[in-house]
């Protein structure tokens, strides 16, 4: 599966982008606006067993971000279970020598595309840590909303902050799901 806009292509990972993604992800300031499951510091092995993962998936939730041919970042959604199966929680990073190119906002409105119209999701959503106001920006420019801030809710780097939780609704949903 893959997704593209111009040069920009969202795709299934290869093994071969283990070493690229362990530079990438291997940053302090990437990892101070992920959550603390991704490890730090990142090495080859936890790539290799996040690209085994991401390849295991069926369908596809988790792609790689490619930029004019070089490997760049992930981006990916979670299928939410129970009453809330029609939701995904997106998330993605990009590594820091591509920031402020308008990569990441391809990318999100790519992965919503293909949420809405291949996987038949209603409601994208994600929280970003009120510091991340990069991460805002790309969201607010790729159509998202903000939907309301959880006061003190996030712990991160031994700080308490607040989380802003955007979302985005697939306007061409059904009021009832098949």
């Amino acid at each position: 599966m893959e997704l593209t806009d111009n040069q920009l292509k969202l795709r299934a990972f290869r093994d071969s982008d283990s070493k690229r993604l362990a530079e990438l992800c291997n940053n302090k300031r990437i990892w101070d606006n992920l959550r603390d499951y991704i490890p730090f510091p990142y090495t080859e092995n936890n790539a290799n067993d996040f690209i085994k993962y991401c390849q295991r998936e069926n369908p596809q939730f988790t792609f790689a971000i490619e930029y004019n041919g070089e490997f760049v970042g992930t981006i990916g959604l979670v299928r939410q279970t129970d009453v809330y199966k029609l939701s995904a929680e997106i998330g993605y990073w990009i590594g820091e020598p591509y920031w402020g190119m308008g990569i990441t906002t391809k990318a999100v409105r790519l992965i919503t595309e293909y949420g809405f119209s291949t996987l038949g999701l209603v409601r994208i959503y994600t929280g970003v840590f009120d510091f991340n106001k990069a991460s805002q920006r790309v969201l607010e420019k790729a159509g998202f909303n903000l939907e309301c801030i959880f006061e003190k809710s996030v712990f991160k780097n031994d700080k308490i902050c607040d989380e802003y939780r955007y979302g985005l609704i697939n306007k061409n949903a059904t009021q009832h799901a098949v």
